[in-house]
């Protein structure tokens, strides 16, 4: 087992290191350039085809598109928007928080074109319902000979969910409550697999009913808190955002428990951090948005676009300046419990129930939000009959999950995670001219139909 766990270890250090990093990047700007910058441009556009999107319409899919996107944020707004950035700030430093944004901006293009393409490319199961995702648009945009590389996403996507997206957040969920409100860890899964059970019932309708609720709902609690966290330290914000863009560009000075860190660890931490949080060019977003009622490609990807948006941009700021602004960035603690400092610092006695409660919640919506991803992965591969065991099997996995040490299943699926991303940005590349004549094609038949808002 020692060799196993050393062998996958060396993996992981070659598919997080500097060519995937680097991959990821440049899969990103290569798309945002060749969109001429759109996806940053067309924020505002974005947004109103999402608010018009709450409102079921006539067009083809299961969902609407404001659930759509939902059910991808349910799946990224997480562990990674608490504890990832006080990581990325705890071993890069300040600057890593400017090398977050960047990768969202260049993120932007890449959660574009995943949309466009899962819309572009989807496909009815037997039970009628809408299904895509990179193995669909692997297959049907660059053919039958490239069918192992869409088994090889599916296979990667699937195992990957088990743990990234399960165990290893129903055993955040534990910790979170056990340390707080000294709630055993076997009553948390149990808890956690009969709520996932129930809603994993209803499939994708109901799925995205619980992340168009809660999500929203959640998002602005825990905004709201920063908000105030930052409000209380409002004279040291300008500070913040000095030592955000200082430090982007020089080392950070060891300080404190902070030990220091070069523009290089910055770089590395930041990235890496900002592609944990949203989830642009892994390849999970756009099964979600393959099932969406939209009038086409194009919207949904412009709507899907505002996921990295709002992950990153908003959510991952607002906890990155209440690390920074109350000072205890320096304290030498990390994860979590560095988030948790920031809010106890400024909140006395609410501050670390407020992350607990966040952090407990978040990760229980990206258990749901994956769900759908790993089922959708496993039904490509062995077909519709797999739903139901899936279902019964990823509820129990929470219970197993919450109760037992994680390190290698940890390990083993943070690989599979970043392995997803080589077969989807690959086809991202490919497929990209597609992508490029269809938004062209969109904004010129647009611009010509004054009233025709989409």
């Amino acid at each position: 087992m020692e060799f196993i766990t050393e062998m996958v270890g060396a993996i992981n250090g070659v598919v997080w290191g500097v060519p995937m990093l680097i991959l990821i990047l440049g899969a990103g700007l290569f798309l945002t350039v060749g969109l001429r910058f759109l996806t940053i441009m067309k924020i505002p556009f974005g947004f109103s085809l999402l608010w018009k999107g709450r409102i079921p319409g006539n067009d083809a899919g299961d969902i609407t598109p404001f659930n759509a996107l939902m059910t991808s944020l349910s799946a990224t707004i997480g562990t990674g928007n608490i504890a990832g950035v006080a990581t990325a700030i705890s071993l890069g430093g300040p600057g890593a928080v400017f090398w977050m944004w960047m990768t969202a901006l260049v993120g932007m293009g890449t959660k574009y074109a995943e949309a466009v393409c899962a819309v572009r490319f989807r496909e009815k199961d037997e039970n009628g319902n809408f299904v895509g995702g990179p193995m669909y648009y692997i297959q049907n945009g660059m053919g039958a000979n490239w069918r192992w590389l869409a088994i090889t996403f599916a296979l990667f996507a699937g195992i990957a969910g088990f743990g990234i997206g399960n165990m290893v957040q129903s055993n955040s969920i534990a910790d979170a409550l056990y340390t707080t409100f000294d709630i055993p860890h076997l009553y948390t899964g149990i808890i956690v697999a009969l709520l996932v059970g129930a809603v994993l019932l209803g499939g994708i309708q109901r799925i995205s009913q619980v992340a168009g609720a809660l999500v929203p709902f959640m998002a602005a609690l825990y905004i709201l808190a920063s908000i105030v966290v930052l409000a209380i330290n409002a004279n040291a914000i300008p500070a913040a955002f000095g030592l955000i863009f200082t430090h982007a560009f020089s080392p950070a000075a060891a300080t404190g428990g902070f030990a220091g860190a070069a523009v290089w660890a910055a770089i590395r931490f930041g990235v890496a951090r900002g592609v944990f949080s949203n989830e642009a060019g892994l390849g999970s977003a756009p099964i979600a948005h393959a099932a969406a009622k939209t009038k086409g490609p194009v919207s949904q990807g412009l709507v899907a676009m505002l996921g990295t948006f709002i992950d990153t941009l908003i959510v991952c700021t607002f906890t990155a300046l209440a690390i920074l602004s109350t000072g205890v960035w320096t304290s030498g603690a990390t994860g979590a419990a560095l988030t948790s400092a920031a809010f106890e610092a400024a909140l006395p006695g609410f501050g670390g129930v407020i992350i607990a409660v966040s952090l407990a919640i978040f990760a229980f919506t990206t258990i749901i939000g994956w769900s759908y991803y790993s089922e959708r992965s496993l039904q490509y591969l062995f077909g519709t009959s797999i739903i139901m065991p899936f279902r019964a099997v990823w509820s129990l996995a929470a219970i197993v999950g919450a109760t037992v040490k994680l390190g290698f299943i940890w390990l083993l699926a943070d690989t599979l995670n970043a392995m997803m991303a080589i077969p989807n940005l690959v086809a991202l590349v490919v497929l990209s001219p597609i992508v490029f004549a269809v938004t062209k094609e969109f904004f010129d038949t647009r611009g010509k139909s004054e009233d025709n808002p989409f």
